[in-house]
């Protein structure tokens, strides 16, 4: 495959690489690297997210804030995948809703930074940009950017990705494993006690449809898709390749992928890029973006109106979403454009604990979700899914919920390499509560 040539545009949050040669290098080991995922995929989850644009499924996003290479074990992405399919069991059965399942893995391995900087005690290094760039380690060692580091991603993507369509496509995914999924996870916990309940409920229905014939392939497997934020484009860029059948560019480095906050500028090359490539795109929006940026992004974005080509992902914060969504989402109903409305009520609640731990209020997260609902059954429009950063372990980043985290717990299992993550006990409980709203909506 020739290379696609791309403008040269200013792009925002790109590391400053000491070596081009080395960079070089790396940029022509992957652009004859093999995809990691296939563009027929990729247009089976663009359909998808078309029918949860129209008000006919519902998305659920959801894995790490940062993925690292040392957390790239079978036990810690299995332990991801079964918190994802557990919350979308709880959606699916809650809200009688299929339920699209994404992952935030494969290739989020990169991270943008409010400062190039960062000091402790004193000393100044380059910031933690993500293991696809630097370490975390606050050494001047660990903390210079190595392109190398890119190819990495690759390798460890395509380990998880094997992983996962063997978990999914292989029995693990299975419906009669509900069950099993709680065994070692939650089940003496609230959300727990609730989920064998309806895991028993389940139970029940697939032994009468078993009993009475039935036996679909849907109950056996399930399709799990993997997105990144499209943020070093370094990376991105030699794995996009021209599609055989169609002669269109994709992105095979994911399924989906999104621009975030800090690197959508309209005339930037971030959206040059993803204005290119075929994939299902997302847009992060934030609480000081404006009604004329969104219709400036649609255009560019999504010029031929694809239903589920284009994502726009809210993240305001709990206090700003009820006042900020509606005009926005007024403007865009009196365009013709199909956008699938997703919730991400993370990235608008980060705080500080006294200890100084960046934390996150599972009471502010769910107000965010809630804020999401109200805004749209105000404005007649379909709530189409929530984006989490979360973990399949029982980390203490995030404080309440029926988990009980206090900020006296913050130092016992902090983990993340950057922002908090829900623990799967809040991750379950989330669950539910968006499946009671998702069902009222319904009714």
């Amino acid at each position: 495959m020739s290379e696609i040539t791309w403008p040269h545009l200013a792009a925002a949050q790109q590391p400053e690489w000491p070596d081009a040669v080395a960079l070089q290098q790396v940029h022509e080991t992957l652009l004859a690297l093999p995809p990691l995922v296939f563009a027929g995929e990729c247009d089976e989850l663009t359909i998808k997210l078309g029918e949860a644009a129209l008000g006919n499924a519902f998305v659920l996003m959801g894995g790490d804030c940062a993925e690292t290479f040392a957390a790239n074990t079978a036990d810690s992405i299995r332990a991801r995948l079964k918190t994802v399919l557990q919350m979308a069991i709880v959606l699916t059965y809650g809200a009688s809703l299929p339920v699209v399942k994404i992952g935030r893995i494969a290739g989020q391995y990169g991270k943008p930074r409010s400062s190039g900087m960062e000091t402790i005690d004193g000393v100044s290094l380059p910031s933690y940009r993500g293991d696809a760039v630097n370490g975390l380690a606050f050494t001047p060692e660990s903390r210079i950017p190595d392109p190398k580091r890119l190819v990495d991603v690759y390798h460890a993507s395509a380990a998880a990705l094997n992983l996962v369509r063997a978990f999914t496509q292989g029995g693990y995914a299975d419906l009669r494993q509900v069950h099993a999924w709680n065994q070692d996870f939650v089940s003496e916990s609230t959300p727990g006690k609730r989920y064998e309940e309806m895991a028993g409920e389940i139970d029940r229905a697939l032994s009468f449809m078993t009993a009475i014939g039935a036996d679909p392939e849907e109950f056996r497997r399930v399709d799990f898709y993997a997105s990144h934020e499209a943020l070093l484009l370094d990376y991105e860029k030699p794995l996009t390749r021209i599609d055989s059948r169609t002669g269109n560019p994709y992105d095979v480095s994911g399924h989906f992928v999104w621009i975030g906050e800090r690197t959508r500028e309209l005339d930037g090359a971030h959206i040059d890029f993803a204005a290119k490539i075929s994939n299902p795109i997302g847009v992060k929006v934030g609480p000081k973006t404006t009604p004329a940026d969104v219709l400036a992004l649609l255009e560019r974005l999504n010029p031929n109106r694809i239903p589920g080509r284009l994502m726009l992902i809210t993240r305001m914060g709990a206090g700003n979403i009820r006042d900020v969504l509606p005009g926005i989402i007024e403007t865009v109903k009196n365009t013709d454009h199909p956008v699938l409305w997703v919730c991400d009520p993370m990235h608008g609640n980060t705080r500080e604990a006294a200890s100084g731990h960046k934390t996150r209020l599972f009471e502010d997260v769910l107000d965010e979700v809630r804020g999401f609902f109200e805004v749209h059954a105000q404005m007649g429009t379909h709530p189409g899914g929530i984006h989490i950063e979360l973990t399949g372990d029982d980390v203490t980043e995030c404080l309440g919920g029926i988990s009980g985290v206090s900020e006296d717990d913050l130092p016992f299992r902090y983990e993340t390499a950057c922002d908090p993550r829900l623990n799967r006990i809040q991750s379950l409980d989330l669950a539910f509560q968006v499946a009671e709203m998702l069902g009222t909506r319904r009714t």
